[in-house]
This record gives structure tokens, sequence and C-alpha cells, in this order.
């Protein structure tokens, strides 16, 4: 368990440090503590995970409570509320639509025979946005939402690096910023990933193509390269 250092800190004052609301990045650790792989916590769990005292969690959920961020159900479990999903829905509406990247998606996977994903950076994490999972039996199967290592992949390592950070041996990206990854995130699968930017040349995220490692070997991933960069182009663009 992590030491609790929100407990230097008395329970009935909202307190500064560096423009930072150490409150709310309490409760912020909290919600941030689910995942796909685990969508409910009990109290001693929640506490495991962020560190915190179990009296301080339990006040801040009951704040969050009111405002639909946190549910706990009969047998005392959290789980995020219908609040986190609303907002969900805003980003992805004003940050980039659904049908604006799923035929990018859907295309890539009828093309390769592989799971495709856009990811986009949250800290030090990514997260999958989309997703259109591979008709194989035997695939990479990621789900929308799941949080990933940035640290890891070739969408971690292509949002990393056009986020301005040093990930460095550069021979993993070709001239277009398109990275290759074997057996990084999982010894099993193999990906490729590029950029998209918006109009202003900002980065939106990685569009990404993922597969087992003995089916998406280096010719596969070659020959799928030049498409994954038309069709991030294309984001682009669009």
């Amino acid at each position: 368990m992590q030491q609790d250092v929100w407990g230097l800190i008395s329970p009935g004052k909202t307190h500064l440090t560096a423009n930072r609301t150490e409150s709310v990045e309490r409760a912020m650790s909290i919600l941030s503590a689910f995942s796909t792989q685990r969508p409910s916590m009990s109290l001693a769990e929640l506490a495991e995970e962020t560190g915190l005292h179990k009296s301080t969690i339990l006040r801040l959920t009951n704040s969050m409570d009111i405002y639909g961020f946190i549910r706990r159900d009969k047998d005392g479990r959290f789980s995020v509320g219908p609040s986190v999903w609303r907002l969900g829905l805003i980003f992805r509406r004003d940050f980039t639509k659904r049908e604006h990247v799923a035929p990018s998606l859907k295309i890539l996977v009828e093309a390769t025979g592989e799971t495709a994903s856009f990811y986009v950076r949250n800290g030090n994490e990514r997260i999958c946005l989309y997703r259109e999972n591979s008709p194989n039996l035997l695939r990479f199967h990621v789900e929308e939402g799941m949080r990933l290592r940035l640290s890891t992949g070739a969408s971690g390592l292509v949002l990393s690096h056009f986020s301005g950070e040093d990930v460095g041996d550069l021979s993993k990206f070709n001239k277009n910023g398109t990275a290759s990854s074997v057996g990084h995130t999982n010894p099993n699968i193999s990906s490729i990933a590029t950029p998209v930017f918006d109009g202003s040349g900002n980065l939106m995220g990685a569009l990404t193509v993922s597969g087992l490692v003995n089916r998406f070997d280096e010719e596969a991933r070659a020959n799928a390269i030049p498409l994954l960069e038309s069709l991030a182009r294309g984001l682009s663009s669009g």
C-alpha cells in the first residue's frame, strides 16, 4: 500500500500548492483507479490502489456521488457513475468524431485482418479511444477506453515522440513518423502506428494496427504501412 501523502493535509481544508488543489487531485486519483479490467472496487481495494485513507475516500466519494461521478452498490463496491460517461461522450465529440475515424479503422481491418485502433494520450498513459477488432479468433483484443502505458507499443512511441519527448532509438520510426514495435507491450504482439494531426499541426492521436507476431510479421507490417499513412493523412486533412 502506498503512503497516504494526503494524510498530512487537514481533512476540513482545501490545500493549495503551486496552483494545485489537492482535494481535487485526490478525487481524480479515485476516478483514475478504475479501468476496464477493474470496473468496480471495494473500499479496501480503492485504498490500496490510491494510497488514500479509507475515511478520505468515503468523504470524497460521498461528494462525487452527488454529482454522479461515483456509485456505490448495496455490497459497498464502488464504480464510476454516469457523469463520467457523459463527459466521455463530450470529449469524443469534440476531440475527433467516431464517424470520422471509424471508416479508416474498418478499412485497416479489412486490408490487414488485424485489430485497428485510435489512441490518444492522457498523461503518462495512452487510451484506446476507438477500435475495430480483428475478425480472427486469435487476435489482439482491445477495448475502447482501455488504458495502457505510454512507454510501450508503437502507439506509445508515436504519442511520446510527437509530444516532444525523447524516445531514444529513432530507428523504430520511418521517414514519415510511423513506428513499428514487436513484443513491446506483449511478447506475442506486433504493431505499427502513425501520427494524426489536426489542421493546425497539433497531435490528435495515433492510428494503429496490432496483431499476432507470427501473422503480423515484418512483411505484413511493411505492406500495411502505406495504407496506414494514407488514412492518417486523410484524417488529418478531414
